[in-house]
């Protein structure tokens, strides 16, 4: 006898088209400003560090609370769903995160802030996959595919527009109206829901019985596991006490949920939609769309901060061509993804990515907007033609009792990946800056005839400015030696981009193994 449990099937809806195009919009604004979140802050975290008189190490925990809070809710939110149903989950989530959003704006010190942030990522996190199911649940055929390319769209562009929109509310308002805006959209989200939305009814006899062990051996090991990438580059991973710990907990955990959740006759995830291929893929492959959205996002602005030195919101205006062209490709995705095998478009997506990526190497430490431009267009077209046929594919895959659990399995990936990215790109940066930085040493020494031009110019250019020549000598090799730190940062950022790269050439060659669905 099996140990899957028979979800209940979402009811055949019988609403107008009007109100399932309203109430799909309705609930994407709850998802696009949830992920928006996430990126929002990234721009700005001196501005608030500089507010609430927090050092850099603390500050960045603005960012990291709200990530872990968001990655521990997203796979239980299709349990909460069925116990409260899909339009309460909703609205609740919607005034937690509204609530949440006034507190952070409000936040008298760093401590008040990284609280507020986390239960701001708790309550919105339910939002992301609860749009996923009501997708499938209102739509069939090609509207289903028109549905997965908005989702899909707005599942990748609204962390990608994160920094542009924080760095432009910063430069012209304040950093309190980050989270001001939230106000309007999330009151009216809060009402409208409940309104528009009745796919399902609560079933709150899923309180009794329930697993609640592997609900906490769950938050404890995604918690932890998300601080141990979060805090490993900086920290040397291992080499710290605290992050040793903390990742053997996420490991211990992690399998103790597994093998719990899958004997227990009412788990709160479907890791039994893991024995369908095609949804197999589908994860892996949101999880690489995870990896190459959130890395970039994670690289690009770090590059243009500390080697360009931009501002926030010239790093913002830097960045925007991205989710530009994504916007303007959602409609030839659209067309085409009716008439071609998404299978095809996923591939020709996860190649373009990839492309994109092998176009950022040849990076320099001149390279602005002007640079960055086509490069971040084609990932802004191909993030589009990667993250909407995985939707489609995936969750398209199984049938819709199913959907709820396993569409938070499906939206988790993404969030690990983004999650993995960073702290491999973050690694990356550490090593290979080390390592290059020593290799370009090795070539300065006195056998040198560049080396040797270089320091005469800059110490006699100091020595017209007023130093003596000891000093002036002392000045220029200081200034040979961020010159070598800023080509050595320069190309390890080169490296980690081609490592993205790789992955995503290696995710195309998987594509032929997905199944179609029956829409």
């Amino acid at each position: 006898m099996s140990n899957q449990t028979a979800l209940p099937a979402i009811p055949s809806l019988q609403m107008p088209v009007s109100q399932k195009v309203i109430a799909f919009a309705t609930m994407c604004l709850g998802m696009f400003i949830a992920l928006l979140d996430i990126q929002i802050v990234s721009a700005s975290l001196r501005d608030i560090g500089g507010g609430l008189s927090a050092g850099d190490d603390e500050t960045v925990w603005v960012q990291t609370s709200y990530l872990i809070a968001e990655i521990i809710i997203i796979p239980l939110s299709g349990w909460l769903a069925r116990v409260m149903s899909t339009r309460w989950l909703f609205a609740a989530s919607a005034a937690g995160f509204t609530l949440m959003s006034v507190l952070c704006g409000w936040a008298w010190n760093i401590q008040s802030m990284i609280a507020f942030r986390a239960l701001q990522g708790l309550a919105g996190g339910s939002m992301i996959p609860l749009v996923f199911t009501t997708a499938f649940a209102f739509f069939q055929g090609k509207q289903r595919v028109i549905a997965a390319a908005t989702i899909g769209g707005l599942a990748s562009l609204a962390p990608t527009l994160g920094p542009t929109v924080g760095g432009w509310i910063t430069e012209n308002f304040n950093w309190h109206w980050l989270f001001f805006i939230n106000i309007l959209p999330g009151i009216y989200i809060t009402f409208a829901v409940p309104a528009l939305v009745n796919i399902d009814s609560p079933d709150t006899s899923l309180l009794r019985g329930a697993d609640y062990l592997s609900i906490v051996l769950l938050a404890v090991s995604l918690g932890c596991l998300e601080y141990t990438l979060e805090e490993g580059p900086r920290w040397g991973w291992f080499d710290d006490s605290t992050l040793t710990i903390t990742g053997w907990l996420a490991l211990i955990c992690g399998v103790l949920f597994i093998a719990r959740t899958l004997r227990h006759k009412q788990p709160v995830m479907d890791l039994y939609a893991l024995k369908d291929r095609t949804f197999t893929l589908g994860c892996y492959f949101s999880f690489m769309a995870g990896v190459g959205i959130f890395a970039t996002i994670y690289l690009t602005p770090l590059f243009l901060g500390t080697v360009r030195g931009y501002s926030a919101l010239q790093i913002g205006l830097a960045i925007f061509s991205t989710g530009l062209f994504q916007v303007l490709s959602i409609p030839l995705y659209s067309w085409l993804a009716n008439r071609v095998d998404l299978r095809w478009l996923l591939a020709a997506g996860l190649i373009a990515f990839g492309v994109s990526m092998y176009s950022f190497v040849p990076i320099t430490h001149d390279w602005g907007a002007q640079q960055l431009l086509l490069p971040q267009a084609f990932r802004g077209m191909a993030q589009q033609f990667a993250v909407a046929p995985t939707v489609t594919l995936t969750l398209g895959s199984l049938p819709p009792a199913r959907l709820k659990l396993a569409s938070g399995l499906f939206n988790l990936m993404r969030n690990l990946g983004g999650a993995i990215g960073i702290a491999l790109c973050g690694t990356i940066l550490n090593d290979r800056t080390n390592l290059h930085y020593s290799r370009l040493a090795d070539h300065l020494n006195s056998a040198s005839l560049s080396l040797g031009e270089f320091m005469q110019s800059s110490t006699a250019a100091l020595i017209k400015q007023g130093f003596s020549p000891d000093a002036a000598q002392t000045a220029a090799l200081k200034n040979l030696a961020a010159l070598t730190l800023r080509e050595a940062k320069t190309q390890a950022f080169a490296d980690a981009f081609w490592l993205i790269m790789i992955g995503f050439f290696i995710a195309a060659l998987l594509v032929p193994f997905m199944k179609v669905p029956k829409t």
